[in-house]
């Protein structure tokens, strides 16, 4: 199976869709910040790993204590997703927090700024 495959991105979309509905709805961990989302999810061509990344509004703080409520549930998570999803192999799930999201926000707001200063300068 390529990477690339047809299976490979519905695998990966349904994965991700069900990630989602296990973080946000059946872990009970108080460290794991309620605004938490999966961004997107790679499950390798053989089906044993997956890298889950992550995105938590909140400060660095807040990311780290998500990040180790999630590494904590890993076990329950990979078990759940065991039960939803049929697959020859349930992968080994490694959560990697992902920037994109606010280094976006931020260069979104940095634009602003430049445009205003034009505006003042004109």
């Amino acid at each position: 199976m390529r990477k690339n495959s047809i299976k490979n991105t519905r695998i990966n979309e349904e994965v991700l869709h069900e990630l989602s509905d296990i973080i946000r709805g059946e872990i009970k961990d108080p460290r794991i910040n309620e605004f938490t989302s999966v961004v997107s999810v790679e499950v390798a061509p053989d089906l044993k790993t997956c890298k889950a990344y992550i995105s938590v509004l909140g400060d660095e703080e807040s990311q780290k204590n998500t990040l180790a409520g999630l590494n904590s549930a890993r076990g329950y998570i990979k078990n759940q997703l065991a039960k939803r999803i049929n697959l020859r192999n349930t992968p080994e799930i490694t959560f990697i927090i992902d920037q994109s999201i606010e280094y976006g926000v931020r260069m979104s707001h940095l634009i602003d700024e430049v445009n205003a200063n034009n505006r003042d300068d004109a």
